[in-house]
């Protein structure tokens, strides 16, 4: 125990550290000791030292599990931006090798991810087969600073400060339906003709990806009245699966447009927002060689398919 009388301050064992943090993440001594291979006793141990050390409790002990106290809090999260920056370090020693190697974790909105990347992922790990890609799918943000991904696809400018972007292309929202649909139903003449159709919005409930995405439920419609929508989906992908099946038309980014032979654009001259995708990464990955070139990757990509600007 450090002795306050002399000024002497404790230290914190590296390897207790590393315990508490497992700990902390995974809530139980149990699981802890299954990350890393200890077992549940001596997982306790340490942590009873930590604790000993610091002269202050880090848990609750609790019969469904453990709980974080005050002075718990303030070191995990310490901890946490501590490994994380190691773990970023790490990754940046192993690319001092001329090819790019180590995990590369990128996260990208469900739609983009499914519809557009996915499919023009194997050209870029053939070129690159030391890197471990993996792509996360998810239409929140995770979190860059910590870790929860190295870089992101987003359909908005990043809001932290400490992100670098790099603005890949700006995509109108058109109508569009399956011929299918086409075939039994007829494409709408006008924008006033939309009455006679079945239309597919994003849901009210949730929060779109770009502001007034229900416009085609107001477009050309009679002042005062609004249309009622057939089906209502707050997942930009699943209207585009709905559409796909036939079950109605809807305003989708135009690149899910290019990516179905199944699909047609009605009214041309009808545009809807614009959304804009980036690609953004934390600033201490900008000299990645991992980040560089799947940042190339995609920006030759979107070039190749013409998605760089919209009309």
């Amino acid at each position: 125990m450090a002795d306050a009388r002399l000024g002497i301050e404790p230290t914190i064992d590296w390897d207790k550290l590393r315990v508490f943090h497992a700990v902390a993440e995974a809530g139980s001594f149990t699981h802890a000791g299954e990350t890393l291979n200890l077992s549940q006793s001596a997982v306790s141990r340490q942590i009873g030292a930590l604790e000993e050390s610091l002269n202050v409790p880090l848990f609750h002990r609790h019969a469904r599990g453990l709980i974080l106290t005050e002075q718990g809090e303030l070191l995990h999260r310490t901890a946490r931006e501590m490994f994380a920056k190691l773990s970023m370090t790490t990754a940046r020693i192993k690319e001092s090798r001329e090819q790019p190697t180590g995990l590369l974790r990128v996260t990208a909105t469900v739609a983009f991810g499914s519809v557009w990347l996915t499919p023009r992922l194997k050209d870029f790990l053939r070129q690159y087969p030391e890197m471990d890609f993996s792509l996360v799918l998810a239409d929140t943000d995770l979190d860059l600073s910590m870790r929860e991904a190295d870089a992101a696809i987003r359909m908005t400018p990043p809001r932290q400060p400490d992100l670098i972007q790099r603005h890949l292309s700006s995509m109108r929202y058109r109508v569009v339906a399956s011929k299918t649909y086409v075939a039994e139903r007829g494409s709408p003449r006008s924008v006033e003709d939309l009455d006679n159709h079945e239309i597919i919005v994003y849901g009210e409930d949730s929060t779109p990806p770009v502001p007034n995405l229900g416009w085609l439920l107001e477009a050309g419609a009679q002042p005062g009245s609004r249309r009622r929508p057939v089906l209502r989906v707050n997942s930009t992908y699943g209207i585009f699966r709905a559409v796909h099946s036939g079950l109605g038309l809807a305003a989708l980014p135009d690149y899910m447009l290019r990516e179905s032979d199944n699909l047609v654009e009605l009214l041309p001259e009808l545009q809807g927002p614009r959304v804009d995708a980036y690609f953004v990464y934390p600033e201490e990955l900008r000299h990645s060689k991992r980040i560089g070139v799947f940042r190339d990757f995609l920006v030759d990509q979107i070039a190749k398919d013409g998605l760089r600007k919209s009309s």
